[in-house]
């Protein structure tokens, strides 16, 4: 079932309201229409097409904040691999919970779960290395938690959240700053009372030599091709003082991401995990009679 990943219960909570009131769900005219207070309905969540769960406490609080007494019985957990075909869960409630929460819901499964299964592959495309993938933000605006949950669930790891969680300098910081030292010195003046890690990207093998000294947490190397990257970990590998983390960044693919693992870096960031992810095909089938 779970592999054990949290989900943050208050993203959850804000991004099933949002969606519920975008799509106006007590205004729902045909279901209202049809059926009345008292009607409850049975229906199955299906998958459709294979690939690895997510999102199931979000599609459970999107049913129960509309019917507290929805029975939600989860067939599978996230983190599981699903085949065409599969229940996912089981569910019985109002009618009008089951039918006008339905799109809502899923809509966040078939979603995670494609960002599950993506991440899914990238993390199988470098088994076998020591190199870790990351993902970004390039995330849907107001989804970035639940994106970011389903990159765990697909075996990903997370970058930072937001701009607080670390400090990361940026071809434009350096442009705007005049140097890579100038951006580190300020940086260091600025947080010299908060613990927070320190990276620099860097765009040729010439800014990793000047930002080697400096003593950064992690170096990471933007859009370095495979020659580049080997000699870019030679550099790193020869300098004298503490080795920085080193993140590949940049146009991964599926097809590139084994080739890079193979240079040793620590991790490899794929923004394409949350811009890129197909949906998964999942639906509501309803058991009639029941």
């Amino acid at each position: 079932m779970s592999r054990g990943v949290d989900v943050d219960n208050e993203a959850v909570a804000q991004a099933v309201g949002l969606a519920l009131a975008e799509d106006r769900v007590f205004a729902d005219v045909t279901t209202r229409s049809i059926f009345g207070e008292t009607d409850d309905l049975a229906g199955n969540i299906v998958a459709r097409s294979a690939g690895v769960l997510a999102g199931i406490p979000v599609a459970r609080a999107v049913f129960q904040s509309l019917d507290a007494e929805f029975e939600f019985e989860e067939v599978v957990g996230d983190g599981d691999r699903l085949r065409p075909g599969a229940v996912i869960a089981r569910c019985r409630g109002s009618a009008w919970a089951v039918l006008s929460g339905e799109r809502v819901a899923l809509n966040f499964l078939q979603r995670l779960s494609g960002v599950a299964t993506l991440t899914a592959r990238y993390v199988r495309a470098v088994a076998g290395s020591a190199t870790r993938i990351l993902d970004t933000r390039k995330t849907t605006p107001g989804l970035r938690s639940l994106e970011k949950y389903a990159v765990r669930v697909g075996g990903g790891e997370n970058h930072r959240f937001c701009l607080e969680d670390m400090v990361l300098i940026k071809d434009n910081h350096i442009e705007a700053a005049g140097s890579i030292r100038t951006a580190v010195e300020k940086v260091r003046v600025a947080t010299r009372d908060k613990v927070v890690a320190i990276e620099v990207e860097v765009q040729d093998l010439l800014q990793l030599r000047d930002v080697l000294p400096l003593g950064v947490d992690r170096v990471m190397l933007d859009n370095f091709d495979q020659e580049r990257m080997a000699q870019a970990m030679g550099v790193i590998r020869a300098h004298p003082g503490q080795r920085p983390e080193v993140e590949l960044s940049g146009g991964v693919t599926l097809e590139t991401a084994a080739a890079m693992a193979k240079v040793g870096a620590d991790f490899i960031s794929v923004g394409a995990l949350t811009h890129s992810a197909v949906a998964l095909d999942i639906a509501m089938e309803i058991c009639r009679g029941n």
